[in-house]
């Protein structure tokens, strides 16, 4: 409640406890901490715990004595000398206990027994409690803020409301334990007196030409309420925040939100942060990734979290903890919640919406009438309660909705450049105002000028495992994820299957493999970025995430919040004014014209007088620019002539000036290939469309029995006796009209001798394994190889035939036209180290696959690739021209026993 408080006399009792969980050992335990971050056989575990401590205290007078916690997991019951004082339901916000004089003694005994449902309690089914990402990353259960005995003269502040306004209008609202007046005074950040006055229990002041609180400018004012016997101090703000038009305007200025989303969680405490500092330096951190948001993520954090908001400038985006079954007595206590969120951190000025549900969870809104009902009464009595702030009735993904919302968001995630035409073509959706984003069952309260939020969007990137020790050592929780994403989230071990699958052969060290996987996520970030700022009608995102948690490693910083590779460059795509490529294939032709168009996005800052300036391996140009806030300004194409020469990554830098500075810079790669020469190869196909599309490429072809290689999109009987007796194969697998998803086209053979137990044909279905020795081809849609949200990460070696591709060796957005759909699973770990030419693992270096890989068949050889080589028309696109050629002489030259071949 207060920032500092005088005459109260406030004694800490953080530090060592006595604790015991159920029936297990008496030992100690640090206070405030949950208990599941201090002993390691409790990491898991909820149920009942007791902590006891010792206390003294002075005689007290006519003072009144309150033990105060911050926040305990989750039913607490206080005792003083073995007598009741206090009992609390609810794991996230403070309660206090009054203890008459006649039970205080000069030594004192303090009991708090702490209850942390599970899923089998009656009374309070965890289920039914508001918890938040307990049911992802593990319970939290006791004493996890700060405890304290304060002395309290007989007449003292019980609470105190602010609201500001931007014309300088102070409305108080003061609650008292006894009658009485109180002198006020409104301090400014040089601590002058600049407003002052009386109050009962309501009072209106007013402070001329207020100093307006921001992300850039955290202007911060102190209104002191002075008693007979007790000053108390509580920090506000002057700032409006608002939507209008489908727009954000923040003290009646545009504004363009660039947030990520925070857990809150912590390397060591869980939920308890190490100290005041360790919050500062993290919010430090965020703004210089570019980030004006942290949307606090279905948790109500340790108040100095919005201190530090406050103090340091960051805006917040603060989320109600979901419940997993909705309810009567979950929806009560989710508005107790709220109210005790609203009570307790209602004076921040970095707060600036609400969430009530994120993605559905606990109701079922598209299913329960009664839950969008609700849901939509919910929306309207917060907004009576609070309404200076923006709500957000349930932040949705596929499958669910909104209702009634001021903010018209949505989560999905896509990786690039696996899923870079779906991510297009779901931004233009969004952007062009979906329905998909509201319920569609007759009952939205829609008005149609809701701001549009892409409110959760990323995909991982994987830390060094060096930096996330704790005292030199794996931390626990690398141990945990196991159950998550089919297995690949699953963090330790990874340095193991690393070494296991050679990659090293790969990346050159594993050190080298986690830089490029952190690209891969800046890659990711940067292009789906620049896709959502070329739709002005989009007014922001929430970048998941801002940290690690646990096992999720999709954060802009890692878990002990060290920075990413990219961390001095994200800045230069998560900004006000951002330049936007406009570029439709990220690989070239050297000798040829080259071109693409520009934009420039502007967030909350106009751009008059600019000038755009690019150049490129010599060439350069300007481009004048005259951008309104809050807007999206096409500059038109921009023509280069790629020289010809070696195979190279060609960077394009641009650079926007304006008022004399430089206000945004940005660069685009592109992978330039000289001019494909066929393989010095003859191939033979049956297939008439491959078999055009190899002399459209020059390629020479010729009766399958006088080919050096034969190309198929699937092998039958037929293929696998010419394979035996010593043919050259490859394999574009998966692209094969009447086989997609097949290796073999003809039927496997059955096991026997089995009765028929499956269906009618006698015998079990053979292995796939056993159509083609060790292969299977499988679609990577509907698995963990799909690589969404859980990065897949592609790569090829670049040795032998491969030698000379640009850029590497994870694939990157020049091969989003022939980015394989499938996988092939059957190799051996030690294969990944030679006849795997390129793969894929996934989250934490899990379910290893295939993407080009090579195999003896009888005495002859067959090379199989997933990689979509004849999607475009011959020679359209280079990468595939590239490829193509190289798996014809990587076929070639496999060394076979061609006698008596057919």
């Amino acid at each position: 409640m207060t920032a500092s408080t005088a005459a109260a006399t406030q004694i800490s009792l953080d530090g060592i406890w006595q604790f015991q969980h159920e029936a297990g050992p008496r030992r100690e335990a640090v206070v405030p901490l949950p208990w599941q971050a201090q002993f390691a056989d409790l990491r898991h575990a909820s149920g009942r715990a007791i902590y006891t401590r010792q206390f003294r205290v002075e005689p007290l007078g006519d003072r009144r004595a309150v033990l105060c916690f911050g926040a305990v997991s989750y039913n607490a019951v206080v005792q003083v000398n073995g007598q009741i004082v206090g009992q609390n339901e609810g794991g996230y916000l403070p309660f206090e206990c009054a203890i008459s004089a006649e039970i205080l003694q000069e030594v004192n005994e303090l009991t708090v027994e702490v209850h942390l449902p599970d899923g089998a309690s009656s009374t309070t089914p965890f289920a039914e409690i508001p918890h938040g990402k307990q049911s992802w990353y593990g319970p939290i259960g006791g004493i996890w803020q700060s405890v304290t005995l304060e002395l309290r003269a007989p007449c003292h502040l019980l609470h105190c409301a602010i609201s500001a306004q931007l014309s300088g209008s102070v409305s108080l609202a003061l609650e008292m334990s006894l009658p009485a007046t109180a002198r006020l005074e409104i301090l400014d950040g040089a601590g002058q007196v600049v407003a002052q006055g009386t109050a009962t229990a309501e009072a209106h002041l007013h402070v001329d030409a207020p100093a307006l609180w921001s992300p850039d400018q955290p202007n911060l004012y102190r209104l002191r309420v002075i008693l007979p016997e007790e000053t108390t101090e509580h920090v506000f703000g002057f700032r409006s925040f608002e939507t209008r038009e489908g727009q954000f305007f923040l003290n009646g200025q545009p504004w363009y939100m660039r947030a990520a989303l925070d857990q809150d969680y912590y390397p060591e405490g869980i939920c308890t942060p190490p100290s005041l500092a360790y919050l500062e330096d993290q919010l430090l951190k965020a703004k210089a990734l570019g980030l004006n948001m942290l949307r606090c993520h279905i948790k109500v954090p340790d108040p100095r979290y919005y201190e530090v908001a406050d103090r340091l400038g960051m805006l917040i985006w603060t989320e109600i903890p979901n419940v997993g079954v909705f309810s009567d007595a979950a929806a009560l206590r989710m508005r107790a919640t709220m109210e005790g969120i609203l009570r307790r951190d209602g004076n921040h000025p970095s707060i600036v919406i609400w969430t009530l549900i994120n993605e559905d969870w606990g109701t079922r809104l598209c299913e329960d009438p009664g839950h969008r009902a609700w849901l939509a009464r919910e929306f309207d009595w917060l907004k009576q309660r609070d309404p200076s702030r923006l709500v957000v009735d349930n932040s949705p993904c596929h499958g669910n909705f909104h209702v009634k919302t001021d903010i018209n968001d949505f989560h999905y995630y896509r990786s690039v450049p696996e899923r870079r035409a779906e991510w297009d073509a779901l931004t233009a959706e969004f952007a062009g105002g979906a329905d998909w984003t509201y319920t569609p069952y007759g009952d939205a309260q829609r008005v149609g000028s809701e701001p549009l939020v892409v409110s959760e969007f990323g995909v991982w990137g994987l830390p060094d495992p060096r930096q996330v020790q704790i005292n030199g050592a794996e931390p626990w929780w690398m141990e945990t994820g196991g159950t998550w994403g089919d297995g690949v989230a699953y963090p330790h071990g990874i340095q193991n299957r690393f070494a296991t699958l050679q990659l090293d052969t790969v990346f050159g060290s594993f050190e080298r493999f986690i830089a490029a996987v952190q690209w891969y996520q800046f890659a990711n970030l940067k292009y789906e970025i620049e896709v959502m700022r070329s739709w002005p009608q989009i007014t922001g995102y929430v970048i998941t995430e801002f940290t690690d948690v646990h096992w999720e490693s999709n954060g802009l910083l890692d878990m002990n919040r060290n920075p990413r590779v990219f961390h001095d460059r994200f800045a230069e795509i998560n900004a006000n004014v951002v330049i936007v490529p406009r570029v439709s294939r990220y690989a070239a032709w050297g000798g040829r014209g080259y071109d693409f168009g520009v934009a420039v996005a502007t967030g909350g800052a106009a751009v008059p007088d600019g000038v755009l300036r690019w150049h490129a391996e010599g060439q350069t140009g300007q481009i004048a620019v005259n951008a309104a806030a809050h807007s999206v300004v096409e500059l038109g194409q921009i023509a280069l002539q790629i020289a010809a020469g070696a195979n190279r990554v060609l960077t394009v830098q641009f650079t926007l000036h304006a008022t004399g500075a430089e206000v945004a810079r940005n660069q685009i790669e592109v992978a330039v290939y000289h001019a494909a020469v066929p393989a010095a190869v003859t191939v033979a196909t049956d297939d008439k469309a491959l078999a055009a599309h190899c002399a459209a490429l020059g390629l020479t072809a010729v009766a399958p029995d006088q080919a050096d290689v034969t190309l198929v999109r699937a092998l039958d009987a037929g293929d696998i006796a010419r394979l035996q007796n010593g043919a050259r194969y490859l394999l574009i697998a998966g692209e094969h009209p009447d086989g997609m998803g097949k290796i073999r086209l003809d039927p496997p053979r059955r096991e026997q001798p089995f009765i028929p137990v499956v269906d009618e044909v006698p015998g079990l279905p053979g292995s796939l394994e056993g159509q083609v020795p060790n292969m299977v081809l499988h679609a990577r849609h509907g698995t963990m190889w799909r690589g969404d949200w859980i990065a897949g990460f592609s790569w090829i070696r670049r040795a032998g035939v491969f030698i000379d591709m640009p850029g590497g060796p994870l694939v990157d957005l020049s091969f989003d036209r022939v980015i394989p759909q499938h996988v092939l699973t059957g190799f051996r770990a030690w294969e990944f180290g030679g006849p795997v030419h390129a793969g894929i693992v996934v989250g934490w270096a899990h379910k290893p696959a295939a993407l080009i890989a090579e195999r003896r068949v009888g005495r002859g050889g067959l090379v199989a690739s997933t990689f979509r080589l004849t999607q475009d028309a011959p020679g359209v696109d280079p990468v595939a021209s590239y490829l193509l050629n190289a798996l014809i002489r990587l076929t070639a030259d496999m060394t076979v026993d061609r006698a008596n071949s057919v």
